[in-house]
């Protein structure tokens, strides 16, 4: 009697992808959707476009998603999942000192934010804002109010130890982030090439000089 053919590495008996090629896919389609509706804008992305780009089948797309405003909608969520700096990193990088903290954090966010993947997801947002105004709410809302919230919460208790004179944490921090990461962010966006070691220095001086504006008096 003949033994059974080995089922290949990574698939099911059946010949179905595994769990994790199903959402490996899932990811590439999202990843490759956002690419086709940032070349085309969203008026002139199409399903089949997008199919033929990711090689999938029309029909096995629209099992996933239920027409072009669902798979966008999916496509921009998952940039911004990418985008958001979590919290349990940024409590990393609080050393308890204020100025080695308020550096450390505005490099981090920084760094996603003229990532390729911030870039592209700026971009999207930027134009396709009049029809989906709520997509950047929610880009905000999950990824820069929790940097604003945790940057308010250090200077806080910096507060309360009496190293510096504040009395609106969060708007502080919302003008911290403006500060550090509205110059270079924006730049990019226009093709700018940022050159790390100058973006580095324009942290630590910004850092410094909102320091020097929150000490007492």
């Amino acid at each position: 009697m003949n033994s059974p053919a080995p089922v290949a590495a990574g698939r099911s008996r059946a010949g179905r992808p595994t769990r994790e090629q199903a959402r490996a896919r899932a990811e590439e389609l999202l990843d490759c959707a956002l690419e086709v509706f940032l070349d085309r804008g969203y008026d002139h992305a199409t399903i089949d476009g997008i199919a033929a780009t990711t090689g999938m089948a029309k029909r096995t797309i629209y099992v996933l998603y239920a027409d072009k405003e669902a798979l966008f909608r999916a496509a921009v969520q998952r940039a911004i999942d990418r985008w958001v700096v979590p919290v349990d990193e940024l409590r990393a990088l609080d050393t308890g000192d204020l100025e080695e903290t308020l550096i450390a954090v505005a490099s981090a966010r920084l760094q996603t934010a003229v990532s390729p993947d911030g870039v592209r997801l700026q971009r999207i947002l930027n134009a396709e804002a009049y029809r989906f105004p709520e997509l950047s709410r929610t880009a905000y809302e999950q990824g820069t109010r929790p940097v604003v919230r945790f940057i308010a919460e250090v200077l806080a208790r910096h507060a309360a130890a009496g190293s510096i004179a504040i009395t609106d944490p969060e708007l502080l921090g919302t003008s911290f982030l403006s500060l550090v990461i509205g110059g270079p962010a924006h730049g990019v966006l226009w093709g700018a090439v940022l050159d790390n070691d100058a973006v580095a220095d324009r942290i630590r001086i910004c850092v410094r000089l909102f320091l020097d504006g929150a000490r007492p008096r």
